[in-house]
């Protein structure tokens, strides 16, 4: 279609004005696109216009048809919204900004096919649909128009966006009732995906099409004669049966046993009449006129879908043998079948939509409200189960309505309402009647949910799909928060208390735990313990971490120390050589903070700051402020192990410590009545890294019960 197959179309129910502003547009977009080619070699200008071309096929208004003209213009000729909304007001500006962010996305999502970004493009589209419906149909007229040319571009790609097309948009156009935009971008996705099983579909259409446009011609002169004897004004015509839906209803087939050629709806009437009594006199009128299959009746006029539809569907035995399926509707209904929300869409003066039209899309409300409780992986789930699917319509005791999926269950029902109400069922009621939290909801039913009166959690037996509690995604997404969070405080507990128990064998204390946390990349000290008790981090990462953070500035270590530990390192008040000695009480070691002890003769012992004898220390005035001067190379430190006595115990220790390049200078054994010894080695190290190392690798040999330094208490 050319721009004046656009206008003439857009003239026939639009005023001078806007058609003038659409031919401004046009021009607008083919000065910005000048030069631009898509890969298909034709002229990038092509794309925008087929994209108008389908809109203006819905009868949507002059905004949304210049929005499709100028859609790619942001992102593809580097032209600002400012420009758009000087030249075509705000109202185009906002919806050109929410495709063209859109889209941006998109060309990232369809590379990766089911990939968060394809999970985020689908929660922005929803959020955006849900602030103005137009932008969606842009979207969804855009996708169409590029399913039509997507032989150009490579295999991978080509299947990644018609697997993305068939699980998202045709699904979201059958939502919103577009039937004529669903049918097509199913046909076209089925197309690439199944490119065998779709060219035998074909063949086995156009095998007998001569036949059954015959007997479609004759059945209708038939019908036709019928009607106008008994005084209804109708219009009949056969209707094709697309590609797709035959393809999913032999497979359906396939399981009962059938083929092909049983495949009642290849064969199909539509009758479009005046009014919704004139619908049921034309049922009355086939049945009289053809024997009906009673099980294939619906009545979507009394029991319209969630969508709009309405028809009287009916299948009949016609010519004797032959099932001819015939769907009966108004004119009105005939556009809202095909044209969906499209056929609602009349904006009144400041750009409101009518309310009756506005409550139909409560369920695009619902869904914007997800954003912040998913993520966008989850969140796109969510909306494949539970709102691009078959509905069910259940009622309040108070007679609300509820929409969920096909399926659904009381326990759905319940978490729909309200997640605290969930969380306290305990039963349920259907009209009137107890009945189990699996029971499958029908269409009318009222619903009534039996809750606790207190707090009360759910059961995990309601996340097993094999008891098939739930359908919803909503739903188990909010039984496993629940789980999460309990899990989560337990976690907390046991992290602290082994945390605990690890500093306590390294003899490190830290003094603020939240900034541990933020080396592990954790916002709050909770989180870190939280990792600690379900097992994310181990108590080694953690060690490692705190020894590191302790130990001295490498330029403080010397080049050439001795092999044998020297107090000579420890600076008392900033000054070195003065007499000092370690304390064999606790042992300190470089990167453990510590305190100097003034002795009487004997000059300063070094204590750590938090060895017992300190603490309990009554002179406070005999202490003195030492730091860490010139590490020397190695240090004694002396580690007991408790383990249950077994044959080559100090054998497997001795192998670890020689593995760590750790000389041993003693070793002492002491056993105890309960069968328990305790070693007791005294070693030389470099720093607390090493040691925290070393005590770690202890701990995991087998029977071992506790490592700690020496005169640490028991962390058992």
């Amino acid at each position: 279609m050319d721009i004046n197959s656009l206008i003439v179309k857009a003239s026939e129910y639009l005023p001078a004005d806007k058609v003038g502003l659409i031919k401004a547009a046009y021009e607008f977009a083919s000065q910005a696109h000048q030069g631009q080619v898509r890969k298909s070699g034709g002229p990038y200008l092509e794309h925008p216009l087929q994209v108008a071309t389908t809109l203006v096929d819905l009868r949507f208004d002059a905004d949304a048809l210049i929005a499709a003209l100028l859609h790619d213009i942001p992102e593809d000729c580097g032209l600002s919204l400012d420009e758009i909304e000087t030249n075509f007001g705000s109202e185009v500006a906002k919806l050109v900004d929410g495709v063209t962010k859109l889209e941006k996305l998109t060309s990232r999502a369809e590379g990766g096919g089911k990939s968060r970004l394809q999970a985020e493009n689908l929660r922005k589209l929803l959020v955006a649909t849900a602030e103005d419906l137009r932008v969606v149909l842009i979207k969804l007229a855009d996708r169409l128009h590029n399913m039509r040319t997507l032989g150009v571009l490579p295999p991978k790609r080509r299947r990644a966006i018609a697997q993305e097309t068939l699980e998202v948009y045709a699904p979201l156009a059958h939502r919103l009732g577009i039937w004529d935009v669903k049918w097509q971008l199913e046909d076209l996705a089925f197309r690439y995906l199944e490119p065998q099983e779709y060219r035998r579909l074909i063949r086995l259409v156009a095998e007998k099409r001569a036949q059954r446009e015959d007997f479609i011609t004759e059945v209708n002169q038939i019908l036709c004669q019928e009607l106008d004897k008994a005084g209804i004004e109708a219009k009949v015509f056969g209707r094709p049966k697309h590609i797709y839906s035959i393809y999913q209803k032999t497979g359906r087939y396939a399981t009962q046993g059938k083929v092909f050629g049983d495949i009642h709806d290849l064969f199909a009437l539509r009758v479009l009449v005046n009014s919704v009594s004139d619908c049921y006199k034309t049922l009355g009128t086939i049945h009289n006129l053809w024997h009906p299959i009673t099980e294939e009746f619906n009545d979507f006029i009394a029991n319209p879908k969630d969508n709009g539809y309405q028809s009287l569907h009916t299948t009949v035995m016609c010519q004797g043998t032959t099932p001819l399926e015939i769907q009966i509707r108004t004119c009105d209904m005939h556009q809202v079948a095909e044209y969906g929300v499209a056929a609602h869409w009349h904006y009144k003066e400041g750009g409101k939509v009518e309310l009756s039209f506005s409550n139909k899309m409560s369920w695009l409300r619902e869904i914007s409200d997800w954003r912040e409780e998913l993520d966008s992986e989850e969140f796109l789930e969510s909306v494949k189960t539970d709102i691009l699917t078959d509905r069910v319509f259940v009622y309040t005791p108070k007679g609300e309505i509820k929409d969920l999926p096909k399926g659904a269950t009381p326990l759905d029902f319940a978490f729909r309402i309200h997640t605290d109400l969930g969380y306290r069922c305990i039963g349920a009621k259907v009209n009137g009647r107890l009945v189990p939290l699996n029971y499958t909801l029908g269409n009318g039913d009222i619903v009534e949910i039996i809750a606790a009166k207190g707090e009360k959690g759910p059961s995990l037996d309601w996340l097993n799909p094999q008891h098939g509690y739930i359908k919803t995604s909503h739903a188990g997404e909010k039984i496993r928060q629940w789980f999460n969070k309990q899990e989560r405080s337990q976690s907390i507990e046991t992290g602290k208390q082994l945390l605990d128990k690890e500093l306590k064998r390294l003899g490190i204390s830290i003094p603020n735990a939240d900034k541990l946390a933020q080396q592990f990349n954790y916002s709050h000290s909770d989180d870190l313990f939280a990792a600690l008790g379900r097992g994310s981090i181990s108590l080694s990462q953690v060690a490692l971490k705190l020894s590191a953070d302790l130990e001295p500035p490498s330029e403080a270590i010397g080049i050439s120390p001795p092999r044998k530990a020297s107090p000579s390192s420890v600076r008392v008040l900033g000054v070195g050589d003065l007499f000092t000695r370690l304390a064999s009480c606790c042992h300190p070691l470089p990167g453990d903070e510590i305190i100097g002890y003034i002795t009487q003769g004997r000059g300063i012992t070094v204590h750590r700051k938090d060895c017992p004898n300190i603490i309990n220390e009554m002179e406070k005035e005999r202490l003195i402020n030492v730091n860490w001067g010139d590490v020397e190379q190695v240090y004694p430190a002396t580690i007991q192990v408790d383990a249950w006595d077994r044959v080559g115990l100090v054998r497997d220790i001795s192998a670890i410590i020689a593995e760590e390049g750790v000389n041993i200078t003693e070793a002492n054994v002491s056993d105890h009545d309960d069968n328990i010894s305790s070693l007791y080695f005294t070693l030389e190290v470099k720093n607390a890294t090493q040691l925290s190392k070393l005590t770690s690798r202890i701990y995991s040999l087998w029977n071992v019960i506790n490592v700690a330094r020496k005169g640490e208490p028991d962390a058992r």
